[in-house]
């Protein structure tokens, strides 16, 4: 997994960009506002494209207020307050509490809201880990790219994917712009100081320096860059190009000191042992041979010794299976329990998204259930863009998107039944690959709406800002699987290579999120994107993730880069101070004297 994972390609990257384009374009266009009463108003048809921030701020801390009234003027409230409405999504959260519940099954109401906020950041786990990724492996495989340009592109796309899906759909919305800076500078925090510490506890290690150093450097320029357009309160065209610009020349130099750092280690090895040049080996190919051998089919020991063909139906049946029952027997409990969890989402994702495993022999060809994703996938695509609008609008009004597509897809997908076999991949499987990356990253996309509507309706009920939502749960909710995946490979050895993800996963986050989410309003016809602080709390967030980068550029050289045990636990003791000072903050015990 983690040698797969390693992949991607900057044409999909583009791809992504104009697909994420497109859904947020409409945010304030034709057919915005898909709710839950009616499910896809149309009162966003004309609205202005320029908004007043400060308005808006007034009227959401307006919105904020609602618990101070009376119950009976609650629901009138939010019904009746634009500001108190979602931009996306399917269900609105805020409604649902206020009009459906009554003010004493308020905490079940949360409670209810809590346990469903879990089950999206699973879902957001599984979609990116078995799904999004393994689909970036396949294209990057067909198309033949380095590990480097992969690493520094899709691989840090595939990690940080409900980071920056997040992001982008919080730029989305003025209301929740500060809810994007608290996720990613929080997030940014959480892995600098608990992961990195983390790593450091369980396996201490020496650090590579030159890697550690420049992805520092580069991480430190992102935080300036972000602090000062916080200070400046908008920002511009050539600011949120300025972003992209320097992710780009970030990859070009991950490129560039590798490629001459592999040309040093190969002359340096060759002039001491010329005899025997065929003994080189690259830190590369061990990887690949590692992650093949890590990679193993088990289920291969099963197969039955006499050969047999299995019919359409069976091979349909135990594709969409998502269940091994001999793993079943094997796990401990708490595993089967995550897997009942699991599973509901799993099927539903072997339905609708292609997978493709370069891996295998017949590279995951599974004839029937390919077949019928040709029409299930681009019917979720439609469904899912821009939450639905697309997929309900009736052509000329009598036909609607989401027919036109099902006929479409149904005719694509009898013509590839009929014209491939079942235990041969077609010549053009590579494509399936595409397809199943556009869905999973729209089932991610669908997701990390609903959870940034969710924090949003949550901030509401506890009069919380956007910021300190950020900071816990979204920044929490979307660390988890970097934290598990960091922690195993430092248990399994590989402390270094954990460590380098810590901080150069980060970098692709906060760039690309803040670039590409100003980069999409500006789109939709501002001339920038004024961005107004939520108070003395947003500066608190900025300096601690500021500080800890630099306390690690100054403490790391000074250890020799020998990261020890004490070094970890004074990383943690850093992120519970500023977690603290952060809380304080938001309750006012810690506030500026008014002048």
């Amino acid at each position: 997994m983690a040698g797969g994972r390693r992949n991607g390609h900057w044409v999909l990257c583009w791809v992504c960009v104009l697909l994420m384009v497109e859904r947020v374009s409409v945010a304030s266009g034709l057919s915005t506002g898909a709710h839950t009463s009616p499910p896809f108003p149309a009162s966003g048809v004309n609205q202005t494209p320029v908004v007043d921030v400060s308005i808006q701020a007034e009227s959401w801390h307006l919105c904020r207020d609602v618990c101070g009234l009376n119950a009976s003027d609650r629901c009138d409230f939010i019904r009746t307050n634009p500001d108190c409405r979602s931009e996306g999504g399917y269900l609105d959260y805020l409604e649902g509490i206020f009009c459906h519940f009554p003010p004493s099954l308020l905490p079940l109401a949360i409670t209810l809201y809590a346990f469903w906020l879990l089950y999206l950041f699973l879902i957001l786990g599984v979609t990116a880990e078995k799904f999004f990724c393994p689909n970036l492996s396949a294209i990057s495989t067909t198309l033949k790219l380095s590990h480097n340009v992969a690493g520094v592109t899709f691989l840090a796309f595939g990690n940080g994917a409900p980071d920056i899906f997040s992001a982008l759909v919080a730029f989305s919305d003025p209301h929740t712009a500060g809810l994007a800076f608290g996720a990613l500078f929080g997030a940014g925090v959480l892995v600098t100081t608990v992961v990195a510490g983390g790593i450091a506890i369980l396996r201490p290690f020496t650090a590579a320096s030159r890697p550690f150093l420049r992805d520092i450097v580069f991480y430190m320029a992102a935080v300036f860059l972000t602090f000062t357009a916080l200070y400046r309160g908008r920002v511009t065209l050539a600011w949120a190009l300025g972003y992209l610009g320097l992710y780009v020349f970030y990859v070009v130099t991950v490129v560039l000191c590798t490629w001459i750092y592999r040309w040093q280690r190969r002359r340096s090895l060759v002039s001491s042992m010329p005899a025997t040049p065929e003994m080189l080996s690259d830190s590369e190919e061990e990887d690949r041979v590692s992650s093949t051998t890590t990679s193993y089919d088990y289920r291969e020991e099963y197969q039955p010794l006499l050969f047999y063909r299995e019919t359409t139906a069976q091979i349909l049946v135990q594709a969409l299976n998502p269940l091994d029952c001999r793993k079943w027997r094997n796990k401990p409990a708490y595993w089967r329990v995550l897997k009942v969890l699991k599973l509901p989402v799993e099927f539903l994702l072997l339905l609708t998204v292609p997978l493709v495993d370069p891996d295998k022999e017949d590279r995951n060809w599974k004839r029937p259930l390919n077949c019928l994703q040709l029409v299930i996938s681009p019917l979720v695509l439609v469904l899912t863009l821009q939450s639905g609008a697309y997929g309900v609008y009736e052509i000329g009004g009598l036909f609607p998107v989401w027919g036109v597509v099902v006929i479409a897809g149904t005719a694509w997908a009898a013509v590839t039944f009929f014209a491939t076999t079942n235990s041969e991949p077609p010549r053009l499987h590579w494509i399936f690959a595409f397809l199943g990356f556009l869905t999973s990253a729209l089932w991610i996309n669908a997701a990390a709406t609903e959870v940034v509507n969710i924090l949003r309706s949550l901030g509401v009920v506890f009069r919380l800002s956007n910021t300190v939502l950020g900071l816990t749960l979204l920044a929490w909710g979307n660390s988890v699987g970097d934290v598990f995946s960091d922690f195993t490979l430092a248990r399994q050895g590989y402390p270094r290579m954990a460590f380098s993800a810590c901080f150069g996963g980060i970098i692709f986050n906060v760039l690309v999120g803040v670039g590409l989410g100003c980069l999409l309003q500006i789109s939709r016809g501002h001339a920038e994107v004024k961005l107004e602080p939520e108070g003395l709390l947003v500066w608190v967030l900025a300096g601690a993730l500021g500080l800890s980068l630099v306390c690690s550029l100054v403490a790391v050289p000074l250890q020799c880069f020998q990261l020890s045990q004490i070094y970890g636990f004074c990383l943690l003791l850093f992120y519970a101070s500023f977690l603290a000072v952060a809380l304080l903050t938001e309750f006012g015990v810690i506030h500026l004297k008014s002048v």
